[in-house]
């Protein structure tokens, strides 16, 4: 996923918290906020380390962003999203990681539903 994709610095990350807009599943916790007139979305992903070490923490980032660029044509554009993973998403297979992930994507309403 390109860098313009990605909500990268601190501060935009803590905007993202501050609007207070998130939904939740077992596996992960989504923040979203609208910015309208955006050309794309950007996505911020979290993962903690109680999930485990660098290696693993990594490993299940590659799997968000490898769901999130299967998702990408049907995610709203206009907005800006973090994904954090909870401690029970190092277990998941990929079919269970895109399961999930798109599951709180739809309670948040960032994917358009065709």
């Amino acid at each position: 996923m390109r860098k313009s994709y990605r909500v990268k610095k601190e501060s935009e990350f803590q905007r993202v918290f501050e609007t207070h807009n998130s939904v939740a599943n077992r596996k992960f916790i989504v923040y979203a906020m609208d910015k309208p007139g955006q050309i794309h979305f950007r996505v911020g992903i979290s993962v903690g380390k109680k999930i485990g070490n660098a290696v693993h923490r990594n490993w299940v980032k590659r799997r968000i962003r490898q769901t999130v660029l299967e998702l990408k044509e049907q995610i709203k554009p206009d907005c800006d999203f973090l994904v954090i993973a909870r401690r029970s998403a190092d277990q998941m297979s990929m079919a269970e990681t895109k399961q999930h992930l798109t599951h709180a994507l739809k309670l948040a309403h960032l994917i358009n539903e065709h």
